[in-house]
């Protein structure tokens, strides 16, 4: 859990990002600041997040004293506005030992990089909090170009290396599921929404595997046999909340089979063997035939 006033910091650096260049008044962020908090902010404490931000993160937001904004300061000595929405998200991605500070843990923690998280992320977060509909700019995989949709952010969701955007698209009269680096254009419309009261993702996808949206399927007994070695691993990282263990080195769960978990079940294929159901162990051994045949070709 981000602490309280890291996070204010956090809101600080991402509002005046998404300001760009123009910047913000004083009261313009006061104003923001009073409507996400709802609390009075004298400017005394805005003088001093500002200088903490500053100290903290190495992000400065300066002052044109010919207008009066403020904005990021992209001069040679400080972060790149793009880059310090970067170091915020992959600073409080591991946990809060990082906040000891760069030169107390430097060379002893690795992160991995998660590049669609990276653009993206607190945007939407940000229009969740604020129940904001958004308008973005949206290219699938193997296609050229975008379409633009009409979305209302209900939660995000990570696997394997992305995050996700669980909306509800305004055009197809559902909910779906948008990568968030496939996004190319993201903004407010002004519009808002009432976030529906029973909605919980991970209920949405008690059922599912991935990031596959269930669309009615009814999940199936899936029995899987492992491996010893392999058996420790899902031990310890169950594949699914529903997996239990049968029997020496055998698993069962109740999942939907889809794409996503066919292509897990693949990658461990000389570690795990379906059991049951046929069509679902037919669909492996089909899948690692055609593998077999990009390589004796």
């Amino acid at each position: 859990m981000v602490p309280e006033l890291v996070e204010k910091y956090i809101f600080m650096v991402q509002t005046f990002v998404e300001a760009g260049d123009a910047g913000l008044t004083w009261p313009q962020f006061q104003s923001r600041w009073e409507s996400r908090y709802g609390t009075v902010y004298p400017r005394r404490s805005f003088v001093n997040h500002r200088a903490a931000v500053e100290e903290v993160f190495g992000v400065a937001i300066t002052c044109d004293r010919s207008t009066n904004r403020y904005r990021i300061d992209r001069g040679e000595s400080a972060v790149d506005k793009r880059e310090a929405v970067d170091y915020l998200i992959n600073t409080f991605t591991v946990n809060s030992l990082l906040t000891l500070g760069k030169e107390r843990l430097s060379g002893r923690v690795a992160v991995e990089d998660v590049p669609s998280g990276q653009k993206w992320l607190t945007v939407a977060m940000q229009a969740m909090l604020d129940n904001a509909v958004l308008r973005i700019e949206y290219r699938k995989y193997l296609s050229r170009e975008t379409d633009a949709r009409t979305i209302r952010p209900y939660a995000v969701k990570e696997f394997e290396k992305r995050w996700y955007l669980v909306a509800w698209s305004e055009e197809a009269g559902q909910l779906r599921t948008y990568a968030l680096d496939r996004i190319k254009a993201l903004e407010r419309t002004g519009g808002s929404f009432k976030m529906p009261r029973d909605f919980d993702v991970d209920e949405l996808f008690r059922d599912s595997y991935g990031i596959y949206l269930p669309e009615g399927e009814t999940p199936v007994l899936v029995k899987l046999r492992a491996t010893e070695r392999e058996s420790a691993y899902l031990q310890d990282l169950p594949l699914h909340p529903s997996q239990v263990s049968i029997g020496p080195n055998l698993f069962a769960l109740r999942v939907i089979p889809n794409p996503n978990f066919l292509m897990e079940l693949c990658k461990r294929a000389d570690r795990l063997e379906v059991l049951e159901p046929a069509e679902l162990r037919e669909a492996v051994r089909q899948a690692l035939n055609n593998a077999i045949q990009l390589y004796e070709n």
